[in-house]
């Protein structure tokens, strides 16, 4: 495992941050897993939207592309997962470990935060935890985004875990560069490869994380299809158009079989890891209608 730096870290967390819209703040949540770091943005009596980050290195911070337009009509709540890369701090022993876990600290951080219900949204590993809370909790989620979520209608594609192998077995921030420039095209101009370029104050945050004294994630089946064909929460799912982590049309074929209250698309020219860096107008145009719209 590569040596981790703290103050690379925690440098290039900061410089992400200043990306944000003005007047964000800090809010640090004690739950029984931990205090949860939030980051929080928009009018104080707007309604709430949490946000919930990747895997790796993908902390609070890197929503902030999507934060622009919708910090306008939300209070945003974007959180460092508890265990992960992030300045959240797990509590000893007590980081979660199963879907209940992650429910549970859900809802103690609701309520810390002094929300009944809120809005939802999740990317990749976040949209997992978003959507099985949503099954578990529907009545504190008002309406749900995901935004190329993985494992929950399509596994992996193999290439994918193959490129991944070395960075999860030895992660250095070389190996999360090569990775994340494969997966994206990033290390070439966007009109020759049709992906985003990448942020490079975002990858520097992403090569920081390399080695994050970190617990193992929550991982476990996809949801039961009964429970998501009865699931009555709106979904607005965005699929990756590029995303090389799964296939994106199979993933979109599928969610349409089961989610009864879903509005279903695929963004082009974007790929899974470029989400939510990136900031095509249609996608901020999209989330922005999805949020504005009233549930039954």
């Amino acid at each position: 495992m590569g040596r981790y730096d703290g103050d690379a870290f925690e440098a290039a967390y900061d410089r992400v941050l200043t990306k944000w819209p003005a007047g964000r703040e800090a809010i640090q949540v004690p739950t029984a897993f931990g205090a949860t770091y939030v980051t929080a943005c928009g009018p104080a009596d707007a309604p709430p939207l949490v946000l919930l980050p990747g895997g790796g290195g993908a902390t609070s911070a890197s929503w902030y592309a999507q934060a622009a337009p919708l910090v306008r009509t939300r209070r945003i709540l974007a959180v460092d997962l508890v265990g992960a890369p992030g300045r959240s701090a797990p509590a000893a022993g007590r980081h979660p470990r199963t879907v209940a876990d992650l429910a549970a600290w859900l809802d103690a951080l609701l309520d810390g935060l002094g929300v009944t219900r809120a809005d939802f949204g999740g990317h990749s590993y976040g949209a997992w935890i978003a959507l099985h809370y949503a099954l578990r909790a529907p009545d504190r989620i008002r309406r749900l985004f995901l935004l190329d979520p993985t494992q929950c209608f399509a596994g992996f594609k193999a290439a994918y875990l193959l490129h991944a192998l070395p960075m999860l077995l030895r992660p250095t921030p070389a190996r999360v560069r090569a990775f994340l420039e494969w997966e994206t095209g990033g290390a070439a101009p966007a009109d020759e490869t049709g992906g985003a370029r990448l942020d490079p104050d975002w990858l520097r945050l992403q090569e920081a994380a390399a080695g994050f004294p970190a617990a193992r994630p929550v991982t476990g089946p996809r949801p039961a299809p009964d429970a998501l064909r009865a699931l009555k929460t709106p979904v607005l799912l965005l699929v990756a158009a590029n995303s090389r982590t799964h296939d994106a049309y199979e993933v979109a074929v599928r969610a349409g079989g089961l989610l009864p209250r879903a509005e279903i698309d695929v963004v082009p020219g974007v790929s899974h890891h470029a989400l939510p860096q990136s900031a095509p107008p249609e996608l901020a145009h999209r989330l922005s209608e999805f949020l504005a719209e009233r549930s039954e």
